[in-house]
């Protein structure tokens, strides 16, 4: 079983196990790639698209996409749908991308995000590009969605956007099965995902970021994608049970006072908004609107 730690507030843990039965084809995958956890990063120019050092990763994010798209090709995939989930929703170098992927660009604004074009027909989601959460200090771009956000609790544990993401993938009963990103959240990312595979790219001190060589990443994402769709588990994603309960820690006291407005959404102290549901799309809802 795939779970979250920590137990809910109805004591059962949220699950997101399951796989792809053995000697079963592959079809299609799906890829939600990030920019933030790409080797070599430091630094907030190198991610926005305003800034000349931009290109430069740009291209090592579209490096690490391709490599995830061979990796599960080898894998006998026959399609992988990425989502450029990153600012714009337009980063990856188009004319890079093999024949077989199909990707999904800007924003549509839907619930899902940066799972955005993901159904109960995809076989696994893979993630790259990933990075720490909002408070954290394992990465010197680490942030949770949005930068006006210091903190997002789900259930009474701290959360990233993989959290997030990957209990979206299970919603449709689609299992995580890797991720590429920093150290940071390659561990946490396991702690709730136990049969993830994961590749290190970056380990933040400060201000400053520890990486490995672009290319080995790339190696590595190409090999371990490979490994991880071809030994899935049998067993597909149970459905997702609440109650959810997610605590928005604002930087700012009237981003909070904003966001206090949205129906069934509550002030806790001056920074601090909590939504509660049963269902998880309301709170993927919530999460849409609560963050704009």
């Amino acid at each position: 079983m795939c779970r979250t730690r920590g137990d809910r507030p109805n004591g059962k843990a949220l699950s997101v196990a399951g796989g792809l039965g053995r000697g079963e084809r592959i079809v299609k995958i799906f890829l939600s790639a990030d920019i933030e956890g790409t080797a070599g990063i430091a630094h907030w120019d190198e991610a926005e698209r305003t800034h000349a050092d931009y290109a430069e990763f740009r291209s090592l994010m579209t490096a690490e996409v391709v490599a995830a798209c061979e990796g599960a090709r080898s894998a006998g995939a026959t399609e992988v749908v990425i989502k450029d989930a990153h600012d714009s929703g337009r980063n990856l170098v188009l004319d890079r991308l093999p024949d077989y992927v199909r990707i999904m660009r800007g924003w549509s604004g839907h619930p899902d995000g940066m799972m955005f074009g993901i159904g109960p027909d995809f076989a696994a989601a893979i993630y790259t590009g990933y990075h720490a959460k909002a408070g954290s200090e394992a990465n010197p771009l680490a942030h949770t969605t949005t930068l006006r956000i210091s903190r997002l609790l789900l259930n009474g544990e701290v959360a990233s956007e993989f959290t997030f993401n990957a209990l979206c993938a299970a919603r449709y009963g689609v299992p995580s099965v890797f991720l590429a990103g920093d150290a940071e959240i390659c561990e946490d990312a396991r702690q709730m995902v136990p049969s993830l595979r994961t590749v290190s790219t970056i380990e933040g001190f400060g201000r400053a970021s520890l990486s490995i060589a672009p290319s080995r990443a790339c190696s590595a994402i190409r090999e371990e994608v490979a490994a991880a769709l071809s030994s899935m588990s049998p067993e597909r994603v149970p459905p997702l049970e609440g109650p959810f309960e997610i605590v928005i820690e604002f930087s700012n006291p009237t981003d909070a006072w904003r966001a206090a407005w949205y129906p069934g959404a509550k002030a806790s102290g001056s920074r601090t908004v909590v939504f509660k549901s049963d269902d998880f799309f309301e709170i993927q809802r919530a999460l849409r609107f609560l963050t704009a």
